[in-house]
């Protein structure tokens, strides 16, 4: 999971290293499940990180994480996953996003 600014910040430097293609997408862990709804004013709109190696995943997100190249489907039926969208980037910063 990616708990705040810096660990994406080295993420996504590590992805520009390896010189990965764009438009890529990597499931880094967010996962709404079938019981829980979007919701738009949260960073992750309702999906939460899933634990990793019995760890526990952190409960707050960062304002900073919440951004999303296209906003989930609306639902509390049925489970969705999000990952990292890495897009050429624009000269604005945005080269990355969420994407269901």
């Amino acid at each position: 999971w990616i708990s705040g600014e810096p660990e994406l910040r080295l993420l996504l430097g590590l992805l520009a290293e390896a010189a990965v293609p764009v438009p890529a997408l990597f499931w880094v862990g967010l996962k709404r499940n079938a019981s829980a709804c979007t919701h738009e004013e949260q960073p992750l709109r309702g999906f939460s990180w899933e634990g990793v190696g019995g760890g526990t995943a952190p409960q707050e997100v960062p304002p900073a994480l919440g951004r999303w190249l296209q906003e989930p489907l609306r639902s509390c039926l049925i489970a969705r996953c999000a990952g990292l969208h890495l897009a050429a980037d624009r000269g604005d910063g945005s080269s990355w996003g969420w994407k269901e």
